[in-house]
């Protein structure tokens, strides 16, 4: 069984920057791929970014690339997203997500997927005014 914590989130005005965190009580986290998903208000949970077991292998939304980047460390169980430029269409709840299985590194498009987390955090919530 494993936890996934997030923290970061908060109100800021546009332009501003966050830096979200997720812990992670997952067994064996250094083997296991870590995204970042997000869902608004009415709107369908969409993803943000993932990382390799590693860390050497990121993939971002469109949204996301130039502005968001996605870290982690292995040895404290943490994985990160720092958000700069943010944007009012940014205003969503934040969700951190562990594979379900132990593959380092899977393809760009199963990295991208919601199907292979089998283990969410509840979410920060990141609001973004203009």
């Amino acid at each position: 069984q494993g936890r996934l914590v997030e923290s970061g989130g908060r109100p800021v005005q546009a332009g501003d920057s966050l830096r979200l965190s997720c812990s992670a009580t997952v067994s064996t986290f250094d083997t296991r791929i870590m995204a970042w998903f997000r869902q608004a208000p009415g709107k369908e949970r969409e993803f943000v970014a993932s990382i390799d077991c590693r860390g050497n292998v990121r993939y971002y939304s469109d949204f996301a690339k130039g502005r968001f980047t996605i870290s982690r460390a292995n040895a404290a169980k943490l994985v990160f997203l720092q958000m700069n430029t943010l944007k009012p269409e940014d205003t969503a709840v934040y969700s951190c997500a562990a594979a379900a299985g132990e593959q380092c590194e899977l393809e760009q498009a199963a990295m991208q997927h919601r199907a292979i987390y089998g283990y969410w955090g509840r979410g920060t919530q990141v609001t973004v005014s203009s």
